[in-house]
Formats: C-alpha cells, structure tokens, sequence
C-alpha cells in the first residue's frame, strides 16, 4: 500500500504549484450544514465547533487553503489596506468561500479554486480576511474574474453571515468588514498568508 496515513488537511496538502492564480481549497462545511465543522490542528480530522445559531446557513462552500497561516504579514497588509489598528492575524488557516453552479453535500473534501476577490474582516482587532473564489471549470460561475462580476446581493449575503453567525442579535458586534477586494488584492493577501505559514512552520511537501 503506497499510502499508509492521510494527509493533515492544513500541513500535508499544498496549497497549489499555481497559487495564487488557482488554489487548493479543502471544504469544512457546505451550505446545508446546520453545523459547523472546523478542521481539528491537532490531529486533522473535522470536528463540531458549534451548532449554528440561527436559520441562516453559509452560502457556498467554504473552508480554508493548506499551508497557509495569517499572522504577521496578513495583519500588516490588513492595517495598510484599512487604515485600522489590526492587533494580529487570527492564528488560523486563510478563509476561502468557493462558489459553485453545482451542489456539493459533504465537507472534507478538496477543491480547485480560482480566487476573484475577497473581503477584510476584522475580529475584535484581528485580521481575519475571506477570499472569494469560484470552482475551477465550474459552467456558470467560471465567467466571473472578479469580485466586481458579482451581484451586489451575493456578496451582501456572505457579509452577512460572516457578521451574525457567531452572534446573537442582543450581543456587542466585534466583527467589522472594513471593505470588499478585487482579485489583485486577494493574491497579495494569499501569498502573504503562505509566507506567514513557512515563516512559523517551515516549508512542507506533500
């Protein structure tokens, strides 16, 4: 048997020989899950965060991209780009939400994924940036090459969800999304998170 252990999903993977141009995205949760999934740093399986607190569930698939880290270099760019006191990067994988024409029924899985955008959101002074992606190859959404191909209303969605889903309505709001990026952005913001990965874990191969 050629292959003996699965590969951890944030250290074992690649984040793809073309990043940032197509990334490898591996999917936590997917838009019926009424759970939240989040990948366990320890051992790399998926484990329950937290049931989902209201009716309103993520709107594409989303996960983060292996090898990546948002640290130092992430919450620099995050201040520059925003002109906020960004604390630090949130000490977790890069976010990635993958569009897709097709539906997708389970997370823990890995998926091609052509970055078109994105949107800088801090958590309590944290860089916690989203990058928006479409699914390579996918027949509807591949005609989308940047964010400002999208509807107004879809973008509004997922800013919406990632300001509510850890809140309930009477709580104090510490989430802000400072502004929404295009795809040149979210390039910079990918291949600063990889640096912060090989400048904290070293450089991992497959």
């Amino acid at each position: 048997m050629s292959i003996r252990h699965k590969a951890h999903p944030w250290h074992g993977i690649e984040p793809g020989e073309n990043s940032p141009t197509v990334v490898t995205a591996f999917i936590e949760i997917v838009p019926t899950d009424s759970i939240k999934y989040e990948i366990d740093k320890d051992s790399g399986y998926l484990k329950i965060d937290r049931p989902q607190k209201f009716s309103n569930m993520i709107p594409t698939l989303y996960g983060f991209i292996p090898q990546t880290y948002c640290a130092e270099q992430v919450a620099e760019y995050a201040e520059l780009k925003s002109g906020k006191k960004v604390t630090k990067g949130d000490g977790d994988p890069l976010d990635i939400c993958v569009l897709s024409e097709r539906s997708v029924t389970h997370g823990d899985i890995l998926v091609q994924a052509v970055p078109i955008g994105g949107f800088r959101l801090l958590d309590d002074g944290e860089a916690d940036d989203k990058i928006i992606a479409v699914m390579k190859g996918d027949e509807f959404y591949r005609q989308w090459n940047d964010v400002s191909d999208c509807p107004k209303s879809y973008i509004d969605r997922l800013k919406h969800y990632f300001l509510t889903y850890k809140h309930l309505p009477s709580d104090h709001a510490v989430c802000e999304i400072t502004h929404v990026y295009n795809r040149e952005e979210a390039h910079e913001v990918i291949v600063r998170a990889i640096a912060d990965y090989q400048h904290h874990y070293g450089y991992y191969t497959t």
